[in-house]
């Protein structure tokens, strides 16, 4: 098929979001070189065909496509329909009429305890080798140190081979009782599952001649390298592979009282484009196809992602690492901001402190990092964590991060009215500076942060810092701490290791 291809002259002062959810270091673009193919990879996080601009322009189109920005022009080439838009007047202008036209936003939420309470992913203390008694034991440590109840996610390998999603009986003896005894504590209980099958398995053997896992090119069983080692995968255009799959996971929910799933891999890079599908389609059409399977649950949570903005799905940022900059700490905001400038919404940043578990078993780690981590998360739609903050931090380290646990839940509400607000409108529920506040040449700033329309959040993303400035707005601006700053102006204030700025708007 043809390509189509437009070439976009940039305006004075315009700037540029969209794409890749983890290209949000590198936005806003326009000023420097930046390239990306949405057909090839979605740099293991979500994306969607939209670029959007705070001139009040976007491009859209239906299928995967190509970009390229230089100082002057942006170029864009697709085998879509290239949609361009403009008169809108500024980003939160485009991005409105980009909601209405191309991804409206459906209605209801996904489940409220998400936006309410912190989560506690169980991978960092538990690994490959979870069983019911550590699960258990986490889930009081939680409640020992005085953090809230929340949803406890248990991650990769509580179940048989990759695609037999039953419980390990040697690691899971009772998990009916186990999941009652969560929920007498307060937590909802997810389940990691993924689209793969281990080609050994008597699951796959059931499988492959049913027509439900994927063919290469040759119409043989595709066989996938993926971090875990080689599977086969569903083939989610199939809609016999997804009633297969809701038929495991409803029995899990029907037997045991599980409350949702955690829906992992599915990403681009793990398909061809000349995969034989039930439906032919691309690397990023099967990545939606596995998003539409968590569609029917209410408790849910995805990495990767194409297009479904919109939709009552939890977006986690990809894997950081334990750093401050590069893909660490640094990353945390511009990547959630462009989570929202691209539709979706229901936002949650990595685990607290990185997902790298290497991290808190060597000298790397770093106490200052892992209490900023929890402190940048605090204020996001949703938090999460994951390595145990008694098990690695002294105790007045460990009480600030209980700090930053009990005020997400203190916002809880303020939040989930957000997340309302977000399934009627379309809006981020976390903002850009740009968004909330046009033509104040904030297009830049990529270490704050607005919860809705009132919050703005300052957390702090470097080493050592003990003060730094914040932008202020026109207005008047209440902080944490007490004081009013009266804005425009660019303030510094102090912010020992116990504090996360943050001010509402008078």
């Amino acid at each position: 098929m043809p390509k189509s291809e437009q070439l976009i002259k940039l305006l004075p002062g315009e700037y540029w979001w969209g794409g890749r959810t983890a290209d949000g270091r590198s936005m806003p673009y326009g000023l420097t070189l930046f390239k990306a193919d949405l057909d090839e990879n979605h740099n293991g996080n979500q994306a969607c065909p939209l670029l959007i601009s705070s001139r009040g322009r976007y491009l859209w189109s239906e299928e995967p496509f190509e970009f390229q920005f230089e100082p002057d022009y942006l170029t864009v080439a697709g085998k879509g329909e290239l949609i361009i838009g403009e008169g809108y007047n500024s980003l939160r202008g485009a991005f409105g009429h980009v909601s209405r036209t191309f991804f409206p936003p459906a209605s209801g939420i996904p489940e409220e305890l998400l936006f309410t309470a912190p989560q506690y992913n169980l991978w960092i203390e538990l690994l490959y080798e979870p069983t019911q008694e550590k699960v258990m034991e986490y889930a009081r440590k939680v409640l020992d140190h005085g953090m809230p109840p929340g949803v406890i996610m248990i991650d990769d390998n509580w179940h048989e081979p990759y695609g037999t999603w039953v419980f390990h009986s040697g690691r899971f003896p009772d998990p009916g009782r186990m999941v009652q005894e969560l929920h007498a504590l307060g937590f909802l209980v997810m389940l990691w599952v993924c689209p793969f099958i281990s080609p050994d398995s008597l699951t796959f053997r059931k499988l492959e001649p049913t027509g439900m896992l994927l063919k290469d090119r040759g119409g043989k069983t595709a066989i996938r390298k993926w971090w875990n080692g080689y599977s086969a995968v569903l083939d989610c255009t199939n809609p016999e592979a997804v009633q297969w799959i809701h038929d495991q996971l409803d029995t899990l929910q029907s037997e045991y009282g599980i409350d949702g799933f955690k829906l992992d891999a599915g990403d681009a890079e793990f398909y061809e484009a000349d995969d034989q599908a039930f439906i032919p389609s691309t690397r990023s059409g099967h990545s939606e196809a596995w998003a539409r399977v968590g569609l029917k649950y209410r408790l849910n949570e995805y990495r990767a992602c194409w297009k479904l903005a919109g939709q009552p799905l939890v977006q986690r940022l990809k894997d950081k690492s334990h750093e401050w900059q590069g893909n660490g700490l640094d990353a945390l905001i511009p990547d959630g901001l462009a989570q929202g400038l691209l539709g979706y919404t229901y936002t949650c940043p990595d685990m607290i402190g990185g997902g790298e578990y290497m991290s808190f078993t060597s000298a790397k780690f770093d106490p200052e990092l892992f209490v900023r981590y929890a402190q940048c998360s605090a204020l996001f739609p949703m938090m999460q964590f994951s390595a145990a903050p008694w098990r690695l931090l002294d105790e007045t380290q460990l009480g600030y991060c209980v700090e930053a646990a009990q005020l997400h839940a203190q916002f809880g509400d303020e939040i989930l009215e957000l997340a309302r607000h977000a399934s009627r409108t379309g809006e981020p529920i976390m903002r850009h500076m740009a968004y909330e506040f046009p033509d104040q040449d904030m297009e830049n700033i990529q270490d704050q942060f607005m919860l809705g329309s009132s919050i703005l959040v300052a957390p702090v993303t470097r080493k050592g810092m003990r003060a730094r400035s914040i932008v202020f707005p026109e207005g008047s601006w209440i902080g944490d701490d007490g004081s009013v700053v009266e804005g425009p102006v660019i303030y510094e204030v102090e912010v020992p290791l116990s504090r996360l700025p943050y001010y509402r708007k008078g």
